[in-house]
């Protein structure tokens, strides 16, 4: 597998060229720690190609990972998935139309809706075990609001989630079809989808367009995405959207990894990756007579923290003494994400540390609420856009939402823009410690 955008970065970096451009630092050593890679962060120099206008080594790299992939085709994001769920909402739906859309979907959403005068209409997943940010996405209930809104431009769920909750992407999508809307899917979480014994990518299984973060479960630097799409109609427009809303100055360093990543996809990936999925159902199998594990996506341990007597805030406090920290808990769950760059230590380190905790032994009590449907008392775009002021959450009851209110990690809303605060919302952000709301004034 070449790596051109690699190949072409390290071969000017040799050549001493006096650096007549950008950046700064004219890739020259300087006294800090990052100035190792200062030599092969460039901009658009000639014969780099430019990423939104792509006909040179990135238009081949991002080829290499369509063969990857096994997609119509692949583009390259230094913006993360936010940039991708911006660019595919921007192919799909104009503004004031309506997206059928999953609740539990990052912040991202929210903004794009904003930002292109969109109108979600909410698929409410099926949440458990206590949680506000977790769960799935069934094909009967995105079949009823098909049925109920003939007029919208698109479904888009996520699957799986930052819990790793997995949807049926592909009875969805034969769903979706059946009424003639194309199916987005943040796959934001799934990169490595496509490299399991079972394909299980939302492209295989019949999404029209979907986002992977590379840097989330491959080794790409942060804010390394894919934007993929299945067919020639999705294809020729997305560019378009990504320039729209990406920086005219895209990193290179990211690219670079993107682009190194092609060949470790094709070459020990697939390998690595079954390795590091066995060992993960070992250390679960070591850990279950203490520990609930929830269902999920390969790559993560959930556990749900309750039945141990601790929070799941505690129990991740008990492993950050141990120098683990986990990528998330909250006040019923704890969840840490592999990939095969862990070491065979650091799964070591993981269940000794979890095989030690001192716990009470009495199990807690999940918080009662439900994730109900609130009303809406404006579109999302005009309430972030009207004036607004800070108040205690405690005191925003029958306010408006003037900024969506996410529990962050993972950025899954409570409450979106233009919606009503009721009792049952300011219960969940007070347990998730949000204490203060902007709402419109």
């Amino acid at each position: 597998m070449t790596t051109p955008i690699y190949d072409f970065v390290k071969a000017y970096a040799e050549k001493n060229t006096v650096r007549g451009h950008m950046p700064g630092h004219k890739g020259k050593t300087a006294e800090n720690t990052l100035s190792a890679v200062f030599p092969y962060d460039i901009t658009e120099i000639k014969g780099a190609d430019a990423l939104f206008e792509a006909d040179g080594i990135i238009a081949e790299s991002e080829k290499n990972a369509s063969e990857l992939f096994g997609t119509y085709a692949t583009f390259y994001s230094a913006g993360g998935s936010t940039l991708c769920i911006q660019a595919m909402l921007a192919v799909c739906a104009k503004q004031g139309e309506k997206i059928i859309c999953a609740r539990n979907s990052h912040k991202a959403l929210h903004s794009a809706c904003i930002l292109l005068g969109l109108s979600p209409v909410w698929i409410y997943p099926e949440f458990e075990d206590g949680s506000a940010v977790s769960g799935k996405i069934t094909p009967e209930s995105v079949k009823r609001l098909l049925e109920e809104n003939t007029d919208a431009a698109c479904v888009y769920i996520t699957s799986p989630d930052y819990l790793g909750a997995v949807s049926d992407v592909k009875a969805i999508a034969e769903i979706s079809h059946s009424f003639g809307k194309p199916l987005i899917v943040d796959n934001a979480h799934g990169a490595h989808f496509a490299f399991l014994e079972e394909n299980i990518h939302p492209i295989a299984l019949g999404a029209d367009m979907c986002c992977d973060s590379a840097h989330k479960t491959l080794p790409v630097l942060t804010g390394g995405a894919y934007l993929h799409t299945a067919s020639e109609k999705y294809a020729e427009k997305v560019k378009g959207a990504m320039s729209l809303f990406g920086s005219s100055s895209p990193s290179y360093l990211i690219l670079q990894s993107l682009d190194l990543c092609n060949k470790y996809l094709a070459e020990n990936f697939r390998g690595e990756l079954s390795e590091t999925i066995n060992r993960i159902e070992k250390l679960k199998s070591e850990i279950k007579d203490v520990y609930t594990v929830e269902e999920s996506e390969p790559l993560k341990l959930t556990i749900y923290a309750l039945p141990c007597g601790l929070t799941g805030r505690e129990l991740a406090d008990r492993l950050r003494e141990s120098d683990i920290e986990p990528e998330y808990a909250d006040e019923t769950h704890v969840m840490l994400m592999f990939s095969p760059q862990n070491s065979e230590s650091d799964f070591e380190r993981v269940k000794n540390a979890l095989l030690t905790v001192k716990m009470p032994r009495i199990c807690l009590e999940p918080p009662h609420f439900e994730i109900l449907p609130l009303k809406k008392a404006m579109e999302m775009r005009e309430a972030f856009f009207s004036e607004k002021e800070t108040v205690r959450t405690d005191d925003a009851l029958g306010r408006i939402c003037a900024r969506t209110e996410t529990i962050c990690p993972p950025c899954v809303p409570a409450v979106a823009c233009g919606e009503l605060f009721d009792k049952n919302t300011i219960k969940i952000l007070k347990m998730y410690s949000i204490s203060e709301v902007n709402v419109v004034k």
